[in-house]
């Protein structure tokens, strides 16, 4: 009886230091929250290619992207990025030196996603971290070249919707600029616009040429928000109400 209490001590001595969280484990930890944050930021609806999710991953504090599979958020299971984090911790009681890791976790990039969904454990691809190139700006809209252009017509007069057609031709818009040419009554309408996601406010100008009036506005956020028929020609022709 006496020899068992006193292996007792030894035998809790053993069992608490088997259950005790080592630094690396600690640091592994560290390195991981990093990549959940990561995939909070990544975390969306709107649809993006993986190009897209990669440049935005990439750009995120103590991440780097090694490896991405899928070709977008939105087309089947959606974009898996493999990234590279680091972790450290250090206990004064058992390390001489901070102790510092390097894992590396897989995030899904997808609508199906949950939001704060925990990092996989993934083996680190070999080679150097992936670059990106930024994603391309959309072509600017020609606020003052239309406004500047479009026919002045007098008060008793018509809108040609022929010459307003010729001056967005001479307006050499870059071709993922849109345009629509509409004609009602002694008005004639215009749209120019950029194609949008689906999901974000769509880029568009309104013009309306009328007797006496020349126009040429930015339809509000709200307005150009997907469904509330902001950019549409028919809203130059006859203005939405504003938002409330």
């Amino acid at each position: 009886m006496r020899r068992l209490l006193l292996f007792a001590p030894l035998l809790l001595f053993v069992t608490g230091c088997g259950l005790m969280q080592t630094s690396e484990d600690d640091a592994a930890d560290a390195a991981r929250e990093v990549a959940q944050k990561a995939g909070e930021r990544l975390y969306g609806q709107r649809p993006r290619t993986a190009e897209e999710v990669g440049f935005s991953a990439s750009g995120l504090d103590g991440v780097e992207v090694m490896k991405l599979t899928g070709t977008s958020t939105h087309d089947g299971d959606g974009v898996d990025v493999i990234v590279r984090t680091s972790g450290s911790a250090y206990n004064a009681r058992f390390d001489l030196d901070q102790i510092t890791v390097v894992r590396c976790f897989s995030i899904r990039v997808s609508p199906r996603s949950e939001w704060r969904e925990e990092p996989r454990d993934a083996d680190c691809p070999e080679g150097p971290p992936l670059t990106f190139a930024p994603p391309p700006e959309p072509p600017e809209l020609p606020y003052g070249r239309l406004r500047a252009k479009l026919p002045r017509v007098p008060a008793n007069g018509r809108a040609d919707e022929g010459e307003v057609r010729r001056v967005l031709a001479a307006l050499d818009l870059d071709p993922a600029i849109r345009t629509e040419v509409k004609a009602e009554g002694a008005r004639v309408g215009v749209l120019l616009s950029v194609k949008g996601n689906g999901f974000d406010a769509q880029d568009c100008l309104l013009a309306r040429v009328s007797p006496g009036a020349t126009e040429v506005w930015a339809p509000s956020r709200i307005q150009r928000m997907p469904g509330e028929g902001g950019c549409s020609v028919s809203n130059a022709l006859n203005p939405l109400p504003p938002p409330h």
